[in-house]
């Protein structure tokens, strides 16, 4: 089953020229990275495959079904880069929220909240306010409410932005413990994030892929002369430097398997 996004154009007003045009693209299973500068279209490619906001032309499938579906909500869950925690809910009242939002019934929902908290290691947290939880740790929660409604594809924007080290790697460990179960798509600026776990890298600018492959396809674009420990951000540089766009007919047909 596969998230489709093909030929969509948006833009945020009519009259601006659109941020992604014509634009074809497929997650893959398994975890994908997606690098891009800022403006490149990230979060608004994100924001369609999610369904939080529709193409102006162009169609968001998964699996035959449109993005505007009950059913395609419940398969697909977003993480935005800031999440809002609500004061008056506990960790484990906030993922069993979103859970009921998803069309669970309110014993599930609070059940299966218990064993999200557990998969991103917050089970310690359940009855703590989600206010007094670190960014690190809300981002987790993200994850968790995910997790509560058997999402099949996983959206991240940005999550490990403000993390130290540490938190990093215990977030990457989470998503690397969803591999064969949920299909995850994250952006991030940080080359440090292509982490080993990563199946594919996708790199787009000013709204067009410009790379999309497994994670050795990636690094071969690293100039030999790129300094020890810095083989991912050369490769990004290159791509940036020296690819406008892919070839035609694998932008149009989404299939950049190369």
């Amino acid at each position: 089953m596969t998230l489709r996004i093909d030929s969509c154009t948006y833009s945020y007003r009519r009259w601006q020229r659109p941020i992604l045009e014509n634009f074809s693209y497929q997650v893959q299973p398994g975890m994908t990275i997606l690098l891009g500068p800022n403006g490149a279209g990230k979060s608004t490619l994100l924001k369609l495959a999610a369904s939080v906001t529709r193409p102006r032309s162009g169609s968001v499938t998964f699996d035959g079904m449109r993005s505007h579906a009950k059913k395609y909500r419940h398969a697909v869950a977003w993480m935005p880069q800031n999440i809002t925690p609500m004061p008056s809910l506990t960790s484990r009242e906030y993922v069993a929220y979103v859970g009921w939002l998803k069309g669970m019934n309110r014993r599930d929902a609070w059940a299966k909240a218990a064993l999200a908290l557990e998969r991103v290691e917050l089970a310690d947290e359940t009855d703590v306010k989600t206010n007094r939880l670190s960014g690190g740790q809300l981002r987790r929660i993200g994850v968790a409410s995910a997790l509560v409604h058997n999402a099949r594809v996983l959206l991240l924007d940005e999550p490990t932005a403000g993390m130290d080290p540490h938190q990093r790697r215990v977030f990457r460990d989470i998503l690397r413990s969803l591999a064969g179960e949920v299909s995850v798509l994250m952006s991030t600026h940080d080359v440090a994030d292509l982490a080993e776990e990563a199946n594919r890298i996708t790199v787009i600018k000013k709204g067009r892929v410009v790379h999309d492959g497994n994670t050795d396809q990636f690094f071969a674009h690293t100039p030999p002369d790129t300094a020890p420990g810095r083989a991912a951000e050369g490769a990004y540089i290159s791509l940036l430097t020296n690819h406008s766009s892919l070839p035609d007919q694998h932008r149009q047909s989404g299939d950049f398997s190369r």
